[in-house]
């Protein structure tokens, strides 16, 4: 076999199509923001997002763990992946982020609020209104003011996803986290409502997480021998990376027909 032939033949052999999920959950060139993106959940959803094909910005209050992420997730990818520090919850600190995004990407298609926490304390009588208003600020007043800035952008821009990263505790609320599920109750309202807002182009949706075994898990206090996972159908805590396929599905035209929703992602709460 001559030379030239066996080029051809190897070529053939290498060129495949790209899949019809590679064309479902493709995110080529678009820009999605993450605000808690440099570990647990977000990590997650900001590494998939550049696999497929996304530049992805890195927002969060530690600015060293949003520079290990972002530079991360370039040397695996080849992506573009911005790091910005900020306090999601400080309303003033919302314009820079917005405006930093802008000025590196020219756009924002995916926004996705994830930042959030969850302070323990010893009981309900000892909850002070500084503990109350920063877990409110944070899952709550930050993602209204953050998804009105983009949101706004993105109905000028064309279209656009939100995605609001709620709790199964928003649901059913335990005595011990009760300011954060009063909180992710306000950001389930907040979906529907901005839904009608930004609508139709724009697209806004809740995934709601379930318990995953991420560095929030580690301050988790069960008896030993205990599974306290043993009512949900899965019987289990999920894995971060058990996140990314409904998360992909919401930041891709996969969910062109689905907004002001809620997608549960929580080893079916019982």
């Amino acid at each position: 076999m001559s030379d030239q032939k066996q080029l051809h033949r190897d070529t053939i052999w290498v060129v495949s199509p790209r899949s019809y999920a590679d064309e479902l959950f493709d995110l080529t060139d678009r820009v999605v923001l993450i605000t808690g993106g440099s570990r647990g959940l977000g990590r997650e959803m900001a590494f998939a997002a550049a696999r497929c094909g996304a530049d992805v910005m890195i927002a969060s209050r530690n600015l060293d763990t949003c520079v290990a992420t972002a530079e991360a997730i370039t040397a695996a990818t080849g992506r573009a992946a911005l790091a910005h520090q900020v306090h999601i919850g400080r309303w003033d600190q919302l314009d820079p982020l917005v405006e930093a995004a802008y000025a590196r990407f020219g756009r924002v298609d995916v926004l996705v609020n994830n930042a959030g926490m969850s302070p323990l304390y010893d009981s309900l009588g000892s909850v002070t209104e500084k503990l109350f208003d920063s877990v409110v600020n944070l899952n709550l007043k930050g993602p209204f003011r953050l998804t009105t800035l983009i949101g706004e952008r993105m109905v000028a821009d064309g279209g656009g996803s939100i995605i609001n990263i709620s709790s199964s505790g928003s649901l059913r609320p335990a005595p011990d986290m009760l300011p954060y599920a009063a909180a992710k109750a306000g950001l389930n309202a907040l979906t529907e409502g901005f839904a009608k807002a930004f609508g139709p182009t724009v697209r806004v949706n809740t995934l709601m997480a379930g318990p995953f075994l991420t560095d929030i898990s580690k301050a988790w206090d069960f008896p030993d021998q205990v599974n306290p996972f043993a009512g949900f159908p899965l019987q289990r805590a999920g894995d971060p990376a058990e996140i990314i396929g409904a998360a992909l599905f919401l930041m891709s035209d996969a969910s062109s027909f689905t907004t002001g929703s809620i997608l549960r992602a929580d080893g079916g709460l019982p």
